[in-house]
């Protein structure tokens, strides 16, 4: 295959990773923060609004969605992106389903980052007369920053492999690369192109997200 194609090929492939990536993380973070929430302020046990009910229902959607497997998740969402998008298959159709598989891990993630701030951080907030709301805004996400970010790291991690399998069934992308023109047309090589621009990019999330988070604890 003549270099210039190869070329155009990745680079074409490179940037529809990406759109869907940025994309889904922003969406995800969109629909996985109040859903984080909710979790950590309605938890029966240490939650600054107790609310059982609500708890075991957040709970038992987030987890159904976790277990579903992105492929058959994916095909699932087909005619809710064909709705949003007007198509199923291609970079933009795939953001859909993206967006809603990351969100249940998202929601996770932020639940988890906000139950490890210090409760007497919390407790001395309430017990200046600060709202619920200002004890979230004001404490909880300020001081799992970190965390947080550590966890949004992750998710664009996450995100960058779903999108590669997601090129198995139309979704355009590095993955669709490997498959379409690496596996299926016997070209090994283009696969391996493939592989190491998603290491790559990984390699530079990571280290981005990482050397943010130590920059914050660094500084307080």
């Amino acid at each position: 295959m003549d270099p210039h194609k190869i070329f155009l090929l990745v680079s074409e492939a490179s940037i529809q990773t990406l759109e869907m990536v940025i994309f889904s993380t922003i969406f995800s973070l969109l629909l996985g923060l109040p859903l984080g929430v909710l979790l950590c302020t309605s938890d029966p046990v240490t939650g600054i609004r107790p609310h059982p009910v609500l708890y075991q229902v957040l709970t038992r959607i987030v987890n159904a969605l976790r277990s579903f497997p992105f492929i058959i998740l994916m095909i699932v969402l087909f005619p809710l992106s064909r709705i949003i998008v007007g198509t199923s298959i291609g970079t933009k159709a795939t953001i859909v389903p993206l967006s809603i598989a990351a969100a249940p891990f998202v929601a996770r993630i932020i639940e988890s980052a906000l139950k490890e701030v210090d409760n007497g951080v919390v407790q001395a907030a309430r017990a200046m007369g600060s709202t619920a709301m200002q004890i979230i805004l004001k404490v909880l996400i300020p001081e799992a920053l970190p965390a947080l970010i550590d966890g949004v790291t992750l998710t664009i991690i996450n995100l960058i492999g779903y999108s590669a399998m997601a090129g198995a069934i139309g979704g355009g992308g590095l993955g669709d690369l490997a498959i379409r023109y690496g596996y299926q047309r016997f070209r090994p090589f283009i696969m391996a192109i493939a592989v190491v621009i998603i290491l790559v990019i990984v390699e530079l999330i990571q280290f981005a997200g990482t050397k943010l988070s130590h920059r914050i604890v660094v500084s307080r």
